[in-house]
């Protein structure tokens, strides 16, 4: 990967007749209307992303009764979106820091949103097991480029808010999937469901394309450039594949995806098994713990957006860019371990609700650090790259959590064993992330030529 020179910018004075390029903590009228368009564009596809996701688990029992199709084979259909989704990460960030977040996400949103219209056309298990794959694929991208989008057009103290609230996407649209798809696939039948789904990523996609714009898109001014660069006259390039593997080299990175990994693996404990979880655990009624099942997911979108408030919160009292994250990351995914171990300890269902809502917010506290870790911990061309490698170390954790928990459960006949490996998976994430993420990765060691 060559490196190219940034499009030059005009030397222009800010609205006050300013022409130094000194640090600015404050956004110009421009950038504030470009973060708002961003920022709500991306909470909505990230909505639609993990509404997507939840198609095939909701019309599980008219899908396999329709195409004839086994509990096993549903499970390997119900796996494939998650292991593509997982080793996609890797090229995806590199592409985002090569091509642009404008370009990577309308490319992305338009390939899963055809894959998901396409399942709901297909007519045999390889098709839709072809679809779920491409639908993993596509959707890869959507998290490294929005933590790119973030980078460029955050100030660095602002960056945890703004991650955080597009980071509450992903729980948004866990908590309103269940009834929405539910409703459309009782009106119109689940084929059409996963139709009109396809259909809204494409506007979506449209929408982002016309409205967004890179900051090398934009005729910037001096402090505008100020105020986006974390060092006075930064200069951002496309990195290259050398500077791409050379992020491997760094403790840091491998910290990002082993906390990551812990996060991500509980979460999926939850995501996947939670309503066997009341069911069996703890013996209510289908009906009520498809109610009881959504609470958590609300106390997730408190955890998302505080998160990330609280990164900027400490970051603004002079904690350094990489311990605002960390401590709040470090701290939270502590918190996990402790609840989760809780809601194995009961057997009582208001306790365990309690617990588990307890252990959602404050895994969206941790997702929202570990996001915006990825703003800061590697020069500006490399923030979708380092965010997608940690994020291929939650989804490969993600993609464990289901089996190893299902197989703990098949032979123990209790959810306790499997809660208490996931609160160990926790404490093992909390310290490797301790030790090993210290300092941002410098710009200089990614370039060096031996």
């Amino acid at each position: 990967m060559e490196q190219s020179s940034p499009v030059p910018t005009a030397p222009q004075s800010d609205a006050t007749g300013a022409h130094d390029i000194g640090t600015s903590d404050k956004a110009s009228a421009r950038v504030r209307r470009i973060q708002r368009s961003a920022l709500a564009l991306l909470l909505l596809s990230g909505i639609i992303n993990y509404i997507d996701r939840a198609t095939l688990s909701i019309a599980n029992p008219l899908i396999r009764q329709d195409l004839g199709l086994s509990i096993g084979e549903m499970g390997l259909l119900l796996s494939a979106f998650l292991w593509a989704y997982a080793f996609a990460q890797l090229p995806a960030g590199a592409f985002v820091d090569r091509f642009g977040a404008r370009v990577m996400l309308s490319v992305s949103l338009a390939t899963w949103s055809v894959a998901q219209a396409f399942g709901g056309v297909v007519n045999s298990f390889g098709q839709f097991f072809a679809a779920r794959m491409v639908l993993g694929i596509g959707e890869a991208p959507q998290f490294p480029t929005s933590a790119k989008v973030v980078r460029d057009w955050f100030g660095q103290k602002e960056r945890g808010t703004a991650t955080g609230i597009w980071n509450s996407s992903s729980t948004l649209g866990t908590a309103i999937s269940a009834p929405l798809l539910t409703v459309v696939m009782l009106t119109v039948g689940w084929r059409w469901m996963f139709g009109i789904m396809g259909i809204a990523g494409l506007v979506v996609a449209l929408c982002f394309y016309l409205v967004h714009r890179d900051p090398n898109q934009v005729d910037l001014t001096k402090r505008e450039r100020a105020y986006l660069s974390d060092v006075d006259g930064e200069v951002s390039t496309r990195p290259t594949w050398r500077e791409w593997r050379r992020l491997f080299e760094f403790g840091t990175t491998w910290g990002m995806l082993l906390g990551f990994f812990g996060t991500i693996y509980v979460l999926w404990l939850y995501n996947a098994w939670l309503p066997t979880y009341l069911q069996m655990e703890l013996h209510l009624t289908i009906a009520k713990s498809g109610w009881v099942a959504a609470v958590p997911y609300l106390f997730g979108v408190v955890g998302s957006l505080s998160g990330g408030r609280i990164c900027d919160v400490l970051a603004r009292r002079g904690v350094s860019a990489i311990n605002s994250r960390k401590y709040p990351m470090a701290a939270s995914l502590l918190g996990v371990a402790v609840f989760t171990i809780l809601t194995g300890l009961t057997h009582n269902a208001t306790l365990a609700v309690v617990f588990i809502s307890i252990s959602m917010l404050l895994l969206y506290i941790s997702s929202s650090a570990a996001w915006a870790m990825a703003s800061v911990a590697a020069p500006a061309n490399c923030t979708a790259s380092i965010g997608a490698m940690q994020n291929f170390g939650g989804y490969f954790g993600g993609a464990l959590a289901p089996v190893i928990t299902g197989f703990i459960v098949q032979q123990t006949h209790s959810f306790q064993p499997a809660l208490f490996v996931g609160a160990g998976v926790a404490c093992v994430a909390v310290i490797g992330y301790w030790l090993l993420v210290r300092a941002p990765i410098p710009a200089a060691a990614l370039s060096r030529s031996n």
